[in-house]
């Protein structure tokens, strides 16, 4: 792709020497943008109860380690804290000062629970805010012009493409089962077979297919 790419690298998938290999494999690959969280390994879904987070210090030795590891300056390093859920406001903000003071370019505090918290952090960093926009999870669905308001740089939909396929597809599953068919779903529910190719670039594939087998020998 052509715009740039943020990839969710979980808790960096270990400690500090994996964290640093992790950020290597992924600025080779192109990554624009990686986050780390502070979750116990094995994670859980940041909306969903009964997370564990390791001790601060252990986060800011990764963090340090990420920001070591990086070989190109534009490469952004994100911080993201799981502790709000946990261990309640003041330890979140005690940990994202120091995730941010460890090197880390951007926060990311999960899961915030009301308006009046995703209003108040953006003003409380040096450092730009990520906000985490996950329908039916726990944070408040606020409009993007009212989250650029509040301060905040960048806005993720992680689930939104997710969450609506999973309703597709149990939608055509259920429709063969109960109604032995999915005939009636082609018109209000269905692209077209072309259409569907041309999403991995149906057009550009056959006009190379076609270039190469007019040449000659």
């Amino acid at each position: 792709v052509n715009v740039p790419v943020i990839s969710d690298a979980d808790t960096g998938y270990g400690d500090v020497l994996n964290v640093q290999r992790t950020v290597r494999q992924y600025e080779q690959a192109g990554v624009a943008a990686l986050h780390i969280e502070d979750q116990a390994f094995p994670k859980r879904c940041g909306h969903l109860d009964d997370k564990q987070v390791v001790p601060m210090g252990d986060m800011v030795r990764k963090i340090r380690a990420a920001v070591e590891a990086r070989t190109d300056p534009d490469f952004v390093i994100i911080a993201r804290t799981d502790a709000l859920a946990v261990t309640g406001w003041d330890d979140t903000m005690r940990r994202a000062e120091a995730y941010v003071r460890a090197g880390a370019d951007m926060l990311f505090v999960e899961a915030v629970r009301t308006p009046e918290q995703a209003e108040s952090l953006p003003g409380m960093f040096d450092v730009p805010l990520v906000y985490n926009y996950v329908e039916t999870g726990k944070s408040p669905l606020l409009p993007v012009d009212e989250l650029s308001r509040m301060g905040y740089k960048l806005v993720i939909y992680p689930a939104s493409a997710l969450l609506t396929v999973t309703r597709a597809v149990t939608d055509v599953v259920r429709a063969l089962r109960t109604e032995g068919g999915t005939a009636h779903l082609v018109d209000d529910h269905m692209v077209s077979l072309v259409e569907c190719f041309e999403v991995a670039g149906l057009t550009h594939m056959l006009a190379t297919d076609a270039r190469f087998a007019g040449a000659e020998l």
